[in-house]
């Protein structure tokens, strides 16, 4: 439990103690973790500090072979990515995974098609386009991302508008929890700016964030805690605004020393 003010916040999602073994390596050591309601968590770590492993273990991607994760305070076990999902976990993956050829709403829908009402869902498995393509307007309306149509195929679209389409989806289907895994690699300065103001709309409806990056001035531009990962755990948290890039970046690396009871105490909201 974390306390702000006096008052006890219960973390929306967590981990205690995670371990995960590829034969004689240990991808995680005992790695913990805390979301807390309404924030933006970044997650940074240097290559090889199990950030990755950790994120797959939270979004269901693997099962780790020791600890427990929680939601909302209860235990969970995912055994696939669709155990997440089905839990109101969306993960928003660097490589996208939309369809090009698709339209925007067919992709917003992909694997979650709404079918027609009565016989020709039920027995035709005739798909409701109209409503999918409304719902879908209304999605992209809400996080403000701009387009021509909702009809125009994703590989029309710019690398930001095909981030958005992504996030967009993952906030629509999401219950509890996004998790955006490197959303600005591959993108300028420009789109760069219109993928994080994307986060920070995110959060602001309601859906705490875990961002998953390298990018620091980035970081430090939408993050209201950064969780650092080294050898394979949590070595500490950290506010920016409370240390700088450098001081962060020398925890990372272990040229210096990590500090759980920086960060730890607030409850991470802005």
């Amino acid at each position: 439990m974390t306390q702000a003010e006096g008052t006890e916040v219960r973390p929306v999602f967590e981990a205690q103690g995670l371990i995960k073994r590829y034969g004689h390596v240990t991808a995680l050591s005992g790695a913990d973790f805390e979301l807390l309601p309404g924030e933006i968590l970044a997650v940074i770590g240097d290559n090889g500090a199990g950030k990755s492993t950790l994120i797959k273990a939270l979004s269901g991607a693997i099962v780790p072979d020791e600890g427990r994760i929680l939601l909302d305070g209860k235990p969970v076990r995912f055994h696939s990515p669709a155990d997440a999902r089905r839990a109101g976990i969306e993960t928003v993956y660097q490589d996208l995974a939309v369809a090009p050829a698709l339209d925007i709403a067919s992709n917003m829908f992909l694997g979650r098609e709404v079918r027609r009402k009565g016989v020709l869902g039920s027995v035709f498995r005739m798909l409701d386009h109209k409503r999918m393509q409304t719902e879908a307007s209304g999605h992209m309306q809400d996080l403000k991302i701009g387009i021509k149509s909702i009809k125009q195929s994703v590989e029309t679209l710019s690398g930001g508008q095909r981030q958005g389409v992504a996030v967009a989806r993952s906030a629509a289907f999401a219950r509890h929890v996004v998790i955006m895994d490197e959303p600005t690699a591959a993108l300028g300065v420009k789109e760069s700016g219109m993928v994080l103001e994307l986060i920070r709309q995110v959060r602001d409806r309601g859906l705490p964030v875990i961002l998953i990056s390298h990018d620091m001035p980035a970081v430090f531009d939408v993050a209201d805690r950064i969780h650092i990962q080294r050898l394979g755990r949590r070595v500490a948290v950290v506010r920016p605004g409370e240390v700088d890039m450098a001081q962060t970046v020398a925890i990372m690396t272990g040229a210096a020393p990590g500090n759980l009871g920086v960060a730890s105490n607030g409850n991470g909201a802005s």
